[in-house]
Parts: C-alpha cells; structure tokens; sequence
C-alpha cells in the first residue's frame, strides 16, 4: 500500500485546478508506473543516480523497457490521469468542491464535466462549516434567466444549472422558441436550482411530461408555470406539478392540445394556494375541468381568465355562483356559451368581490345578461367591453345605472351603441370613459337638451370613432367640467371651433392632452390650449397634426411651464420651432419626439443640445435632414438621454 499523497492536474479554461487526493485508494492507474514492477510515487525518473541508469542503458533489452516506460509516462502527462475516472468517481469529487466559483470553472473544462456536475443536487454539495453563510445565500433563488432560439439548448440548461447556484440561486426560468431543449436539460435545471419559483414555457415542442416530472422532483417551491404552444406537454406533466408543488398559485396555459379537465382537476386537488388561473385555446378543456377548479378553490381563486374554450353555459353558472373570491374575470371568444350563461353568472349573485370584468367577443352579452350583471356585481369598479355587436344603448344605461360602483367604462368595436348610450352612462359615476372604434356614435343633427354635469368624470378617451365631430363634442364639454385627461385621437371630424368649448369649460386644468391625428386641427387650438391650460399641462401629443407648426412651438414654450413630453412628430416644425421651444426659460421638457419632420436639420444642433440639458428622451427618427455626425455628437454630448435615430 502506497502512503502519501497523488496529485491530479486538471487543465480547465483559466488556469489549473490542483486537487489532492489520498494514494492509498487503489487505483494503481493513477500512479506513474516504471514497468519493473516498483512505484514510482514522486519525483522525476532523471532525479535518480546516473550511474544507475548508465548500468541500465548497457543492456538492450533494458533500454527498450526504459524506451517504452518513458513513452508511457510521457502519454500519461498529455492527458489528464483524472480522465480515467469513470462519472461516478467524478460525482464523488466535484460534489466535494464547496465554491461555487471552482464548480464553474470545473464545469468549463469539457462537456463531460459539465454533464457530471449538472447531476449534483444543491443538496448533495458537500459544505465545509465556514461555508454555512453561503449555502444558505445560494438558495435564496433571486436570478433570472432566459433563453430564446438558438441559445436555448440542454448545455445552455445544464451551464445555468451550475453556475447560478454560486450567485444567489436561480428564481425564475423562461424558455423560448426552441426545439434544441430536453429532458436532459430540465434534469439538470431540477437537480441544480431548487430554489426556482417561476418557469416559462413558450414554443418549445420538445418539451415534454418528463420535463416537467423531473421540475416537479426537485423544485417544491414553484410558484407561477407559463405553458404556451408546448404539444408535447400532456395532463401526465400538469398532475405532475399539482401532486409535489402545492405552492403554486399561478398557472398559464395557452395552446397546448393535450392538456385536458384531467389536468385541471389535479390541480383543483393538489394546489390549495393556487391564486391565479390563466387558459386559452385548449380545446380538450371543457365544463368539467372548469367547473372543478372554481368550486374547488372558490376561496383562493381571484385572478381567472377563460379564452376561446368549448366551454358552455354551465361554467359560467358555475363562476357566478362559487366565484366568491374572484377580483379579476376575463371572458374572452367563448362562442358556446350564450345569453343565459351571461344572466345566470350575474343572477347569481356570488361574485361580490368582482372588482374587473372584460368581455371580448361574446355574443352572449347582450342587454339583458348586462343588466343582470351589474345587479350582480356590487363592487365592479373596471368594466371592458370589446366587440360584443348585441349590446344596445338600453343594456347600457341600465349596466351602468345597475353597478353603483362603476368607475372605468371601456367600450371597444360596439357598433350598437350611440351618443344616446354614452351620454346615459356619463349620468352614473364614471371617473374614466374610453370609447374606440363604436361606428355607431355619431353627430345628432342637433344638440340634445339633457346637458346635466358628469362632475366625477376625470378621463375622456375618444379614439378612431369616424362619425364623432363637434356636435358631440360640444355636447361632452358642457357634461364634463372635471375633466384632466383628454385623448381625441384620430378623429377627423372635430375642428379648431369644436374644441375649444371643451378647453373653455375644463375647470379642473387638463394634465394630459392627446390630439393625435387630428388633421383638421391648426395652431389656434395649441394656442388656446396652452393660454387656458398652461399652467396644469404635462403630457401634450400633436402626432400627426399636419397643420401645426412652429407658431405652437413658440405658444407651448411661453405658456405651459410644468410640460415634460411633447410629441410633435409628423408636424410641419422647422429649425426656428425648436428654437422658439429652446426659448422657453422655465421650460423643463424630459421627453421630446419630432420623428417625421422633414424640415428639421443641422441647423437645430445647439436648440437640442441646449433641451438636451434636461431631456431624457429624445426620438428624431426620420428627420432625415439630420446627419449622422451630428447624430453622433447628440450621442456624445446628451449623455443622460436616449435618443432614437
């Protein structure tokens, strides 16, 4: 038996690694070996006394032992003698290496090593005392890491597996768009990182059940799991995850075909935290898997989104009536689910802690069912409705008298509503209004009597409706005295003449102005803007106004003193605008965007390096009189602003 001490040199990427191992571990291959049946346990083999190698060299058939001795030993100091090692010897030593630094680099040296330390389980890292500290760092879990494309393979997956234990432990985990990931990788991911929480999943057919077992082993403290367009992902990975992570409490799945009410119900059994449910486009989902989860976690459940299931109206009795705790419900493309669906959930009474409803592309919304909703849900604050054709004004008026709390109304592609409705609903308490693209809200031929003030209303968005002029504008302006926030957003019928009421009768001094193309708008209605409102405006965006120019630049530096975003892209604004806007002493603009304008040119450089001295923000994307040199010393100089170019 061989006392002493073998010493393995490793070559690995920067520098080398010495570890000491006890000789006495019979592994005669580990030890240089003469070939006359002597170890040989240190030392070089010309350190020996000459004479004695002298008397060796006159035999023969000693100098060819000698020849072939010394050929082997120079082939053992080429390659590595821990090389030798079969994985399991491997496993035993790099599990002993207690720094996360030195289980990196180790991991660097070659694929193999690489393979055998992403198997070492966090808990299998044997820690010396003095490391107590940083065992327990290491498992806090704070790190993120995402994978896209090409990058997202099993050797990335096994590197973040050893690397992000010696930094704080990885946290979350986002895999996307790639068929190079495997069960290989999503073992060494489980084994390496029990600390991980979130993990995303997005495009990655490749991915199948045993992945999602092997996270299921190991990683007991997931909270949130994204499944989208992952085919190969079956109720066999969901049970998975339901059975051995009952901290969950967020689950997405979208557009995988083989997860079914067999999965749901496994996490209706299995995840009591769950908090947050999320599914779309999973066609073997239906009113059994649904149904299952909302009564069964009809206490935890707050956060549910339902879109483009074969779901019926029994799911939506099942939510109106067991939904005690539900916050936020969206409803999104359920085409076989109808009317009585809709009235039941609402007649129900049970979603008293609805605080958001969305409902898009249902055409079981109709008059009815609405009204039984607002009656139904005391505390709805938030209501978006989109695309949804058999809403009239009538169900409307009457959602809107119904639900007392109603705060935010949001009404998208609703071609059966009219002014009529919309001036219904401004006699609620509305705070905030939003209508885009409702074809049926169009000028009256008169104005209507019935002007009574919407005095709670704060925020009026008017966006891409083509029929809305002045009419209903100045009918808006004399309903609307509070009002802050005003977007009139593509709306080719109001005119300098048609706005200026609503400026005239804003009491409360607008903050944000939205005037985005509005083409028949000209520099009178800046100017009267900022005379009026100069004094509480921050937010003012021209885009696409072809008719302003450099007179409104001169209006906003002179009036509006707090103004910190201007847009003005695609306007009619020269080098002498952002001249008169550099002007503007007490001016303190942070975000500036003059994309589009062709007219702006060298001759601006010091007005918006003069700007640049507060700015944050700066797009001159498209001003293509601008050169690239002083592009560059834009760069150089407005060192705290990002500029787009």
């Amino acid at each position: 038996m061989v006392t002493g001490t073998v010493r393995f040199r490793v070559k690995k990427a920067s520098g080398l690694f010495v570890k000491f191992l006890p000789a006495a571990s019979k592994m005669p291959a580990l030890v240089n070996y003469r070939g006359d049946d002597d170890y040989h346990t240190g030392g070089s083999l010309f350190s020996k006394d000459s004479t004695r190698l002298l008397s060796i060299y006159g035999s023969p058939s000693k100098r060819q032992r000698i020849r072939d001795s010394y050929s082997l030993l120079l082939e053992e100091e080429q390659k590595p003698s821990i090389e030798v090692l079969p994985d399991e010897i491997l496993y035993e030593i790099f599990r002993r290496v207690p720094s996360g630094q030195a289980r990196s680099a180790l991991a660097c040296v070659s694929n193999r090593w690489l393979m055998v330390m992403s198997n070492v389980r966090n808990s299998e890292i044997v820690h010396e005392p003095a490391n107590d500290v940083e065992m327990v760092q290491e498992n806090d879990g704070f790190l993120t890491r995402c994978l896209e494309g090409k990058k997202a393979t099993d050797c990335r997956l096994q590197s973040v597996a050893v690397g992000t234990s010696a930094h704080g432990g990885l946290g979350k985990l986002s895999v996307r768009g790639s068929n190079k990931v495997t069960k290989l990788g999503f073992t060494a991911i489980a084994r390496g990182c029990p600390s991980l929480k979130v993990l995303s999943l997005w495009n990655v057919p490749s991915v199948g059940d045993e992945s999602l077992i092997e996270i299921s082993k190991e990683c007991h403290l997931l909270e949130k799991l994204d499944i989208s367009h992952c085919p190969s992902i079956s109720n066999k990975g969901v049970s998975a995850i339901a059975q051995n992570c009952p901290k969950l409490s967020s689950l997405t799945l979208e557009s995988c075909k083989n997860i079914g009410n067999e999965g749901l119900q496994a996490i209706a059994r299995g995840c009591p935290n769950l908090q947050s449910i999320a599914i779309k486009d999973c066609p073997n989902v239906g009113d059994q898997g649904v149904a299952t989860l909302l009564s069964s976690l009809s206490s935890v459940l707050k956060k549910v989104k339902l879109q483009a299931l074969n779901i019926t109206n029994f799911s939506l009795a099942v939510i109106g009536h067991y939904g005690k705790s539900i916050t936020n419900l969206a409803l999104i493309g359920l085409q076989t689910a109808g009317q009585k669906g809709f009235w039941a959930m609402g007649n129900s009474k049970g979603l008293q802690s609805l605080t958001s409803l969305t409902v898009i592309s249902c055409y079981g919304v109709t008059d009815l069912s609405l009204d039984a909703i607002g009656k139904g849900c005391g505390f709805l604050k938030q209501m978006l409705i989109k695309k949804c054709c058999f809403v009239s004004d009538k169900g409307l008026i009457s959602f809107t008298e119904a639900a007392e709390s109603l705060e935010c109304l949001h009404l998208e592609e609703c071609n059966g509503i009219s002014q009529q409705g919309i001036l219904g609903a401004l006699k609620s308490k509305l705070k905030s209004l939003t209508v885009v693209k409702c074809m049926g809200v169009k000028d009256f031929g008169q104005e209507t009597r019935d002007t009574t003030e919407c005095g709670s209303l704060r925020s009026l968005t008017i966006r891409d409706c083509m029929g809305f002029g002045n009419t209903n504008l100045a009918i808006f302006g004399k309903f609307c005295s509070q009002l802050q926030n005003l977007e009139l957003s593509g709306l080719c019928g109001i005119t300098d003449s048609g706005l200026f009421p609503v400026l005239e009768n804003c009491q409360a001094g607008l903050v944000k102005v939205n005037l985005s193309n509005c083409l028949n708008l000209t520099n009178k209605v800046v100017v009267d803007l900022a005379s009026i409102h100069g004094g509480t405006l921050k937010v003012l965006n021209l885009e696409g106004c072809r008719r302003i120019t450099d007179d409104s630049l001169a209006s906003v530096a002179d009036y509006c003193l707090l103004l910190n975003d201007l847009d003005v892209s695609k306007c009619c604004i020269t080098d002498n605008g952002l001249s008169y806007l550099s002007e503007g002493v007490q001016l303190d603009l942070q975000i500036l965007s003059v994309s589009g304008c062709s007219k702006i040119s060298n001759k601006s450089a010091p007005f918006l390096k003069k700007l640049g001295s507060t700015l944050v923000g700066l797009n001159i994307q498209q001003c293509n009189l601008i050169s690239s040199s002083l592009v560059d010393s834009l760069v150089e100089n407005l060192w705290r602003c990002d500029i787009l170019y």
